[in-house]
């Protein structure tokens, strides 16, 4: 039984380029908030201009790993025109985070498409896959002697679900079959550049995606149905994409069976955890199979919600890890954090969903990394400025930054490898 985290663990946090750099001008939620009137990302955190201290900050505070984003829109403005200049940027980037001794985790698509792209109709083009592993192969060329971490799709679920079925998102659809392709795209996108990076990046190449996990639970135990329909949630929601690169073949949808370009196209797992939710499922399970989210029973115990409306529930994190472990790869925590402008919040959430992950080390599950979400307060996507995240506080008027208390103790953990590390 250990009590202290393994002395090469990756710790640190996670961005996104969108919401953190500031001036994305030139793609689909760019365009999205301005033809809606939702809040406008505009400078977001000027990321872009003052990484340097971002990242000393980061340096700072023991972090020896940061999961960062590249847009797209910047990099590739139109359609076959590469922007030198932006890839010059990242390079700099990534050279700050040698300098610093941060393992860099590049994520290539972070929700935002090119323009060019989403008048294609984005990722449901059926060529979509051949230009993503074009960027990839690109990306691999020009910036693959400078990280080892690759991240080729974020939360693929998060984005079929709200932007082509629930219709939250751009290009706000709503059609379950759309949604089906748009993954199954994404699954072809990902297997293509897998190929490229470890073509065009060198031997030490190391490719995932960062998939978006919930702890599914069914409201009532003795219920066959809510047990059903929490099982379908799990099965769909966190493992067909996943399971399905696994095998080399899509697993869900109309294009069930169909071949990907090979089998076992990762090498490590990203989990991103935020919630629990309990599940209901109706008598039309047949036609809903995967139910509805309901409030938490009262055997749940009374939790804390965050201020995105979820429940605190850090167990969770150790079920996605076991439950992940099937797979025999390494598993990195990619995202993991809370909305919460009570900073004792984050403190008690940091040390719980560690603890969590401790006991799944001990159990012999392979976690290699955990990245909280996320470095700096950011702008949330259709939440807008409103929800605080960050380890580092930020005045969005002024630009400055501010360690939270939380950061520190953090840092603390960081130093001792203990998951309840006492504050000075």
């Amino acid at each position: 039984m250990h009590n202290k985290f393994p002395d090469d663990f990756l710790w640190g946090a996670s961005t996104s380029a969108y919401q953190v750099e500031g001036g994305n001008l030139n793609c689909d939620w760019s365009k999205w908030e301005k033809e809606t009137g939702h809040e406008n990302c505009g400078d977001a955190c000027r990321h872009y201009d003052l990484y340097k201290e971002d990242l000393a900050i980061a340096k700072a505070l023991s972090h020896n790993a940061h999961r960062l984003g590249i847009e797209w829109s910047r990099l590739e403005p139109a359609e076959g025109v590469w922007n030198e200049k932006a890839w010059d940027h990242y390079k700099q980037v990534l050279d700050e985070l040698f300098k610093n001794d941060i393992e860099p985790i590049l994520t290539l698509h972070h929700f935002t498409l090119p323009l060019w792209l989403s008048e294609k109709g984005g990722w449901l083009y059926p060529g979509s896959p051949d230009i993503f592993r074009r960027f990839a192969e690109k990306a691999a060329r020009t910036l693959g002697t400078r990280t080892n971490y690759w991240i080729t799709i974020n939360e693929p679920n998060i984005l079929a679900i709200l932007a082509y079925f629930w219709g939250q998102w751009p290009p706000c659809h709503k059609d379950f079959n759309e949604a089906l392709n748009v993954l199954s795209n994404m699954l072809r996108s990902h297997a293509l550049a897998y190929a490229s990076i470890k073509e065009n990046a060198g031997k030490t190449a190391r490719v995932g995606v960062a998939k978006a996990v919930t702890a599914f639970h069914p409201y009532s135990l003795l219920s066959p149905l809510d047990r059903y329909a929490a099982h379908a949630r799990n099965s769909f929601h966190n493992h067909a994409f996943i399971s399905s690169l696994i095998k080399g073949k899509i697993g869900f949808g109309p294009l069930k069976g169909e071949k990907l370009l090979s089998s076992d196209t990762l090498d490590f797992i990203g989990l991103n955890y935020y919630f629990r939710q309990f599940i209901r499922g109706g008598r039309d399970i047949l036609k809903n199979p995967f139910g509805e989210v309901v409030s938490p029973p009262p055997r749940a115990g009374k939790r804390e919600i965050t201020d995105m409306g979820w429940e605190v529930y850090p167990e969770g994190l150790y079920e996605a890890a076991k439950s992940f472990s099937k797979y025999c790869l390494p598993i990195i925590v990619t995202e993991n954090g809370i909305a919460a402008r009570d900073d004792e919040k984050r403190k008690i959430y940091i040390r719980d969903h560690l603890t969590s992950i401790m006991k799944a080390i001990n159990e012999g599950i392979p976690v290699k990394g955990y990245l909280h979400w996320s470095l700096l307060d950011n702008f949330e996507w259709d939440s807008g400025y409103s929800k605080k995240f960050g380890l580092i506080e930020v005045d969005f008027e002024t630009q400055k930054r501010r360690i939270r208390p939380s950061a520190e103790y953090y840092s603390k953990i960081i130093q001792t490898g203990l998951p309840n590390a006492r504050e000075e």
